[in-house]
């Protein structure tokens, strides 16, 4: 093992003197140019070539403001007090609130760069980047950014309610969906998560996780001023736009790597490029496989090039390396750029991903926290109505680090993956004693951490339950995935669920699951064999599973259609582009004629609209108030699930009844919080106790 890691470190070694000699060749030439032109180049989507990249320029107020940030950042190097001085007397007036951001941030941002690049023309472009992003923010903007500034915890308000939806699934494109709006109020949304949107390749683009272009919406869905508008529009209804940004890889297509196969070794060096199999072997030995059956391995080899890529996802999606300054500095103008379209909140994809290093999995790595931390202050400086919410799909006791801590924030807040995934677990197992120890993990993180809650979104159910805790209660880890799988396929004998499996492995037995919430909530199977008891049943499972989740730490997010129990869309099979992504199943057309029944009595869709208004109106007590105390409670059932809200001598019960059958509870009393108590449930219920 430690001959191996001593060969780890010497390709390592090599790799980065590699990345020295490129560096210390082009230095001369571009240095010069580097802090002016590289954001606006950028900004601009340049040709590979250096002669259009001239030609290119910012506003002339952003390149003033730039240039005099980064002469100011220089200068700190030498005399620091002086320099903050000549700088605040220097600068325009309109850029006074920038300046006094960045001083209040500059030191810890200048030592995170250095200490990933020791690059100083670097740090003086990405500065320049924050400058004329900034000068270019419109004012409407920036006014929400003082008011955020005095409210940093918005998003934590016991009113959040939020949705995510696929902009051409839900109404076709950014127009048709702007006219869409009053739909979503009736809801009193006050956050929106459009799936990705950004310029993609068709028809491989893995759902838009494949971005063509980070500053350019697809054509397909609209424009840059259509995403602009509707942002408005939305910001004016009480609605936070959320979009995704995909930090880890490219597409295939984006100009970078068409660049790179032409044979700009630059270019090349925006990824991990290898001309013979040495150094992806050696980090093969260490790296998983994400997508070992559909997208085995983690290099691809292209032919034009005539080099192996790191494609960790797909092979159509190059990872980015990061240990190249120059990447980092383009991707954090983009997101900036992004956000003076009037994005509210990143969902930052893959994040444990993003920066790789030999003999180590390549996940969760030290260096991740630096960016993340580093984009966090740069949205400080530039736009702090921006917040970001991280993908990360890993064990709770990894999930503690994307927050970072009080004193360095990284996340303000994550998906909640792991409790949707008990959640579905503990209602077909009907035994919520992995949920309710999910529960307590989470509910134990720092004060600082919060959720976004959710029981189906764009993606499947990945059943990575905490093993070590499974085998404790005596549960078999493989056999229950195995079960939970086939159980949410109907392959289980008493099943009520129509799913399907995605991305099964014949080796590891391992699978995940698709579907809406209400197909494998039962819905779809009563309606299909006309079982009235079944389909009456299964609404109270759907409810309950809704109620359950938003009682939780955090703010709920329905997937869009959970609101009118929209079922599976089978016609994905018949579509060539679609049939190999069985996740497609809960990816399908927003049925209108469906939602123009949510407001006829007696209709499932009635039921399910009002159901979803109870969730409202139970987050509107006091209870929910973002520092309320948030506690599980035994109930010495198995199948009963409590959890205890308490705030400012006020205590709010919240009991869920995961069984079929009726259920008894009972609550051992404790001062200060709540006296013992004996309750009765029915099959399915979630009941409230105002204490």
């Amino acid at each position: 093992m430690a001959q191996s890691n001593q060969s780890a470190q010497a390709v390592e070694s090599v790799e980065k003197t590699e990345v020295a000699k490129k560096a210390a060749k082009t230095a001369s030439t571009r240095a010069a140019k580097t802090a002016t032109t590289s954001t606006a180049t950028e900004a601009t989507k340049t040709t590979v070539t250096k002669a259009s990249a001239t030609k290119r320029t910012t506003s002339r107020t952003a390149r003033t403001t730039a240039t005099k940030a980064t002469t100011a950042v220089r200068s700190a190097r030498t005399s620091k007090a002086a320099a903050t001085k000549s700088a605040t007397a220097k600068r325009p007036a309109s850029s006074a609130v920038f300046n006094a951001r960045l001083a209040a941030h500059q030191d810890e941002l200048e030592q995170l760069f250095m200490s990933l690049y020791n690059d100083h023309d670097a740090f003086d472009a990405l500065v320049a980047s924050m400058a004329a992003a900034y000068a270019d923010r419109p004012a409407d903007l920036k006014r929400l950014d003082k008011t955020r500034e005095q409210d940093p915890g918005w998003y934590k308000r016991g009113d959040m309610f939020g949705m995510t939806m696929y902009t051409d699934l839900f109404a076709g494109d950014l127009k048709k969906l702007a006219d869409k709006i009053p739909y979503l109020k009736e809801q009193k949304l006050t956050y929106l998560h459009l799936m990705p949107l950004l310029d993609m390749p068709h028809p491989n683009n893995d759902g838009g996780y494949a971005v063509q272009d980070f500053d350019t919406v697809d054509p397909k869905l609209g424009t840059n001023e259509d995403l602009a508008a509707l942002a408005k529009k939305l910001r004016r209804a009480g609605i936070s736009l959320c979009i995704d940004f995909v930090m880890n890889h490219t597409a295939s297509t984006h100009r970078w790597a068409k660049a790179a196969e032409a044979g700009d070794p630059e270019y090349q060096d925006y990824y991990f490029c290898y001309p013979d199999r040495t150094i992806p072997d050696r980090y093969d030995r260490d790296v998983p496989q994400v997508f070992p059956n559909t997208a085995p391995g983690n290099f691809t080899w292209n032919e034009k090039m005539n080099k192996w890529v790191m494609t960790q996802f797909y092979p159509f999606q190059w990872d980015l390396n990061y240990r190249n300054p120059k990447v980092l500095v383009a991707m954090m103008g983009s997101v900036m750029r992004l956000a003076n379209l009037g994005v509210e909140v990143f969902r930052i994809d893959a994040v444990p991903y993003i920066w790789k290093q030999l003999g180590t999995n390549c996940r969760n790595l030290p260096q991740v926290h630096t960016i993340v931390r580093m984009l966090r202050i740069i949205l400080e400086c530039v736009c702090p109505a921006v917040v970001l919410k991280g993908e990360v799909v890993m064990a709770p006791k990894e999930l503690a680090a994307y927050f970072g801590t009080p004193e360095a924030p990284e996340c303000h807040m994550l998906y909640n993956v792991s409790i949707m995934v008990n959640l579905w677990s503990a209602l077909a197992s009907r035994d919520v004693r992995l949920l309710k120890n999910q529960i307590d993990k989470l509910n134990s993180l720092p004060e600082n951490c919060w959720f976004v809650n959710y029981l189906r979104c764009h993606d499947d159910i990945g059943w990575g339950l905490d093993e070590d805790v499974e085998r404790y209660l005596d549960i078999d880890p493989l056999k229950h995935k195995e079960f939970l799988y086939h159980f949410y396929e109907g392959a289980t004998p008493g099943s009520w669920s129509m799913g399907e499996l995605y991305n099964y492995d014949e080796a590891t037995r391992d699978a995940r699951s698709c579907g809406t919430t209400a197909s494998l909530c039962g819905i779809e199977k009563a309606i299909i064999t006309h079982d009235k008891p079944l389909l009456e049943t299964s609404v109270d499972r759907d409810l309950m599973m809704h109620h359950a989740m938003s009682f939780l730490r955090g703010f709920p997010m329905l997937n869009c259609g959970d609101e009118i129990a929209q079922l599976n869309g089978w016609d994905y099979k018949e579509d060539p582009d679609r049939v190999e992504d069985s996740r497609n199943l809960h990816r399908s057309k927003f049925d209108w004629t469906k939602a123009a029944l949510r407001k006829k009595s007696g209709t499932l869709q009635n039921q399910l609209w009002k159901g979803m208004e109870d969730l409202r109106a139970m987050r509107n007590d006091p209870c929910f108030a973002p520092d309320a105390w948030v506690s599980t409670w035994d109930t010495f059932n198995d199948s009963v699930l409590a959890v205890i809200r308490q705030h400012e001598g006020k205590t709010l019960v919240g009991l869920f009844n995961f069984s079929p059958d009726p259920q008894h509870a009972h609550l051992n009393a404790c001062n200060g919080i709540l006296n013992a108590m004996d309750v009765d449930l029915q099959p399915y219920e979630s009941q409230l106790i105002h204490l």
